[in-house]
């Protein structure tokens, strides 16, 4: 055959298929609407307000809270954390699988050679010896007449965009666990603070009790009282010390450290970050845009959605170009003559004809995950939008809270003075300075853990937001976009 007819017959095939490769089958992928509320419901005076947040506020929402400290934190977890590390090899691994199936569209060659040798048997032959050289490349292209790969190459396209979401929703969980283990290091440190600063009161009054229990003028049963309130009242620091450490080795952690690699630089005490009191939480809608896990899903569907179509082409032909070129000859000095050339080409055809149902169920099974990936798209949705009210919330009610703690504790501190002024006076007994002293420590202890959770509830409500998944460089971007446009 000459090498016209051969590229004539080529041609033929190629005008003949290749119109046909513009049909894919499946869906086609379209992002499903979702209707969300017009706004929040959750209604609070100077607490999250629905005005919309700058993206690189959102970025970098623990710059909000002035703590050089929990901000050299931060940026070494997100350096070192292990679940960073797990996160980021996916998304290689992601990448790998895109090229494998983008591979697809193209042709494969492969080259061989080889060299033999071969004796045939005197009894039944000449028991001549054979010698067989050859060299050649071997082609296939597999045409995707029905977009069986096309839409495997837009299944792998969305597993990498999920993946890439996945990385940032473990960079939003990390962020918001280091701050809010770092807020209640500096919450039980405020406590232990309160704890010994009442300690020391305490011991004072049973000092007091004492030398007048020695000169007669108290019961011995006011110093025990004033004994039991003491040791009842040291008997909580272990407990706020134990918790202290545990917290400190959570952060340890989180930071890719072994446990207690971070008490010396922790061992400090410092005050509990303060919460700004009015936060722009944006509408229900930005949630669609902001949430790594919403648009890890979205993701996911789309990718599923794409699988479909990829099961769908299983049931057409396939058509393959296949063509190999090469030499052969009995001796090397004659391989490469002309007279040794071989070569052979042309189309192959494939059609699953019974498969006893197994190609079509294979649809069935990709639709039904299909389904399955809408739902936990729309069930994430409505997570993310309860996250957002709930932590609202719980940041406004913490706030009335803390106003209403830091009154008591005002009242407290002064009725405790009155009641030892009395009670040395002789004008009262030893009970109502026992009741003050333990409603005093009670009330200020509650009122650091609700300073705590003031703080604690406005990193929530950014982790809810999706705060913490950009980088200062592609939020700062998308403002100068959203600002031209």
């Amino acid at each position: 055959m000459s090498r016209y007819r051969v590229k004539g017959y080529i041609l033929l095939f190629l005008t003949v298929l290749l119109p046909a490769g513009c049909v894919t089958v499946g869906p086609d992928y379209a992002p499903p609407e979702i209707s969300m509320p017009k706004g929040w419901n959750a209604k609070s005076e100077g607490g999250p307000s629905g005005k919309g947040m700058d993206a690189k506020a959102l970025a970098l929402w623990w710059s909000s809270l002035n703590d050089p400290v929990l901000t050299g934190l931060i940026g070494r977890a997100v350096d070192n954390n292990h679940d960073i590390q797990a996160a980021k090899a996916r998304v290689r691994e992601s990448r790998a699988r895109l090229g494998i199936s983008s591979s697809e569209r193209f042709p494969t060659v492969d080259a061989s050679g080889s060299a033999r040798i071969s004796r045939g048997s005197e009894e039944t032959g000449t028991g001549d010896e054979r010698r067989l050289y050859a060299a050649g490349f071997d082609a296939s292209w597999e045409l995707d007449l029905f977009g069986g790969i096309k839409r495997s190459v837009e299944a792998a396209h969305a597993d990498l965009q999920a993946s890439e979401e996945s990385l940032s929703e473990v960079l939003v969980s990390l962020a918001a666990e280091v701050a809010l283990n770092y807020v209640d290091v500096r919450t039980l440190q405020a406590r232990l603070s309160i704890a010994e600063a009442n300690l020391n009161a305490q011991e004072e009054t049973h000092r007091l009790v004492k030398a007048m229990y020695d000169a007669g003028l108290a019961p011995e049963f006011d110093v025990e009282q004033a004994n039991y309130n003491l040791e009842n009242t040291r008997s909580q620091i272990p407990t706020l010390n134990i918790k202290l450490g545990e917290a400190m080795n959570r952060i340890a952690v989180l930071l890719g450290k072994g446990p207690g690699s971070v008490h010396n630089e922790l061992s400090e005490r410092g005050p509990i970050p303060v919460a700004q009191l009015e936060i722009a939480v944006g509408v229900p809608a930005d949630i669609l845009r902001q949430r790594p896990d919403v648009r890890r899903t979205e993701r996911e569907l789309a990718a599923q959605t794409a699988r479909v179509g990829v099961a769908a082409a299983e049931l057409y032909p396939k058509l393959t170009l296949t063509g190999s070129i090469g030499i052969e000859a009995l001796s090397t000095d004659r391989l490469f003559l002309y007279d040794s050339r071989n070569y052979r080409m042309g189309p192959g055809l494939s059609w699953p004809v019974f498969h006893a149902g197994a190609i079509r169920k294979n649809v069935k099974v990709q639709s039904a995950k299909q389904e399955q990936a809408l739902i936990e798209y729309e069930e994430t949705v409505l997570k993310a939008l309860e996250e957002v009210e709930n932590a609202m919330s719980a940041y406004a009610g913490e706030q009335l809270r803390r106003k209403s703690l830091t009154e008591a504790a005002r009242a407290a501190r002064h009725a405790a003075e009155l009641a030892q002024n009395l009670y040395f006076s002789g004008l009262s007994d030893f009970q109502g300075v026992l009741d003050v002293q333990r409603t005093l420590l009670s009330i200020e202890d509650k009122l650091a853990e609700t300073e705590g959770n003031v703080t604690s509830g406005l990193i929530r409500i950014y982790k809810a937001l999706g705060g913490g998944w950009k980088s200062p460089e592609s939020a700062a971007s998308d403002n100068s976009s959203s600002q031209k446009k």
